[in-house]
């Protein structure tokens, strides 16, 4: 068979693949939306209350250069937060993998620290950083990194016990077993945890825009509802779940890329 017509049998492979994943819950979103214009149309539901995806789409494209500076800010706080998150997580269970005693006493802390609301603690960090960048960020890395702990430090501490000993039967040192074996090993629960911080940081950002901020998506969301503009609300809501998609999307796309083994650890996937 020709190069040519291999490289066009697998194209066509990955263009039904892309569509299989995409068609259904596109039909589904399509279908939802229908049946959302229907019931505000049949039941006369006042565009105050809950606005027709029609009303959306009107203050979409009328606020659209508002909306789209907005998500520009928030998609900057969401990926320094999500950044440092992943540095804060990993370093947690490196930390705690590598040194027993030590990490046998932080632990409980950590998961301690993961129980206190972390709304409480916006205003706080408004207080001590004021209103730009910083306090959203803090804010996003204190509610992002604890699922990239927990699943690094389950990767790195779930490798066979074989791959060990067999490291140590040639005189590698623990370094050597960690660097070699361990982090290669818990890159697919590494991504698991990625994958749960980044939509934990889009709601860290929108939650320390609410708290206190004049630009971004949270900032519109509140500045809308004040004004009583449901339409805008939603159409601010449309921007961060997009946003969210992009970022979980990116984060799965770079797993394909560089972990492709750990497609096993996904229920959904199908071979």
């Amino acid at each position: 068979m020709r190069p040519r017509a291999v490289a066009r049998g697998v194209w066509r492979r990955r263009i039904r693949h892309a569509g299989a994943e995409v068609l259904p819950p596109l039909a589904l979103l399509l279908a939802v939306i229908a049946l959302w214009e229907l019931a505000i149309r049949l039941l006369k539901v006042s565009a105050f209350v809950v606005p027709a995806p029609s009303g959306i789409a009107v203050a979409l494209v009328e606020k659209w250069p508002m909306l789209l500076d907005a998500s520009r800010i928030t998609a900057v706080e969401i990926f320094t937060g999500f950044v440092l998150s992943a540095v804060v997580g990993v370093a947690v269970a490196l930390t705690i993998v590598r040194f027993e005693r030590f990490g046998r006493a932080l632990y409980p802390l950590v998961v301690l620290f993961q129980t206190v609301p972390k709304v409480a603690l916006a205003p706080i960090f408004i207080l001590w950083f004021g209103y730009d960048l910083a306090p959203k960020v803090v804010l996003i890395v204190v509610i992002a990194f604890f699922p990239v702990a927990i699943d690094m430090m389950h990767g790195l501490q779930s490798v066979e016990p074989g791959f060990i000993a067999l490291m140590r039967s040639v005189g590698a040192r623990r370094s050597e077993i960690l660097l070699r074996v361990q982090i290669p090993y818990s890159l697919p629960h590494l991504m698991a945890g990625l994958k749960v911080a980044v939509t934990l940081s889009v709601i860290g950002a929108i939650v320390g825009e609410f708290a206190g901020a004049s630009a971004g998506l949270g900032y519109v969301i509140q500045l809308a509802s004040n004004q009583l503009d449901t339409g805008l609300v939603f159409a601010a809501l449309l921007a961060v779940s997009i946003l969210g998609l992009a970022f979980y999307y990116a984060i799965e796309l770079a797993e394909r890329l560089l972990v492709p083994w750990s497609s096993k650890y996904d229920p959904l996937h199908r071979s």
